[in-house]
């Protein structure tokens, strides 16, 4: 099937930072209006998780709490303590990554449903709860692949049904988002996708929907567009992102992300390289 997270990693960056371990002695609030997403790891104790929208849920059992889309939530732990390490994240902020409407606002997991992440998790609490050189540095990195196997091991448990997760957990759809995803800039028709997923057209073209949510077609247009916001951010010309994305000419990738965003290309580019720290 290959690696399905290869090309969604290699154009959006994933940039992670610990900024809690220990017991978690008063309720915390994250606010949606930061942009970041949010990963919680309690390692022992229980608490209450409330997530706007969404009411409240108790944990009381070694849990991961996952957060792909920036969401105002509350963390109340127990009077008797809650052990936690806690991360936010950004993992392509304002580039519209696929992976970020393909998972629900909350993820819950029992860490004992996730056995895979146990050396993971295991060296990030020893990094946590000891004091060494280069801790945080560390704790950051560790955070990385934690979201990383994660979001491999959603795909392998098949517990989205819905979204870029859900299609990469197809065997059949993923080789076809594969394709897409490594020669964005082909002209890709809807048979060439199906025959790539040994399917017929009309079974692939449902399926996809079904599954994915949205059409071959448009799936792969705003893949070409997420990619060439990544690219702008990268100071790259319009030329030359119409050329590696499949568009015929810069005034094409201009009239196409344009009617996309509201904005052109190079307005775009230029509020992007503003706002970059």
């Amino acid at each position: 099937m290959g690696d399905r997270l290869v090309s969604v990693l290699r154009w959006f960056e994933l940039r992670a930072r610990v900024f809690q371990t220990g017991p978690l002695c008063h309720a915390a609030i994250y606010d949606a209006e930061g942009g970041l997403g949010y990963i919680h790891v309690l390692r022992s104790g229980r608490m209450q998780v409330e997530t706007e929208g969404q009411g409240a849920v108790e944990v009381d059992q070694p849990s991961l709490l996952f957060y792909m889309t920036p969401t105002t939530h509350r963390l109340i732990p127990d009077p008797e303590g809650a052990d936690t390490v806690c991360a936010s994240f950004e993992f392509g902020a304002g580039l519209h990554n696929p992976l970020v409407s393909a998972l629900p606002e909350r993820v819950v997991i029992p860490l004992a449903d996730l056995p895979i992440l146990g050396g993971t998790l295991d060296v990030l609490f020893r990094e946590a709860f000891e004091d060494h050189c280069g801790r945080q540095a560390i704790l950051d990195r560790l955070a990385e692949v934690l979201i990383i196997q994660l979001l491999r091991e959603l795909m392998d448990q098949q517990r989205i049904q819905l979204g870029l997760l859900a299609g990469l957990s197809d065997p059949r759809l993923a080789k076809a988002i594969n394709a897409m995803h490594t020669d964005p800039g082909r002209t890709w028709t809807l048979a060439e996708l199906a025959s790539i997923a040994n399917m017929s057209r009309a079974r692939f073209a449902t399926r996809f929907r079904e599954t994915v949510g949205t059409t071959p077609m448009s799936y792969i247009s705003e893949w070409r567009l997420s990619i060439a916001r990544s690219l702008l951010r990268r100071g790259k010309s319009v030329q030359v992102i119409a050329d590696e994305v499949g568009y015929g000419s810069a005034s094409a990738l201009s009239r196409a992300f344009t009617a996309n965003t509201g904005v052109s290309p190079r307005e775009w580019q230029k509020r992007s390289l503003e706002g970059a720290p």
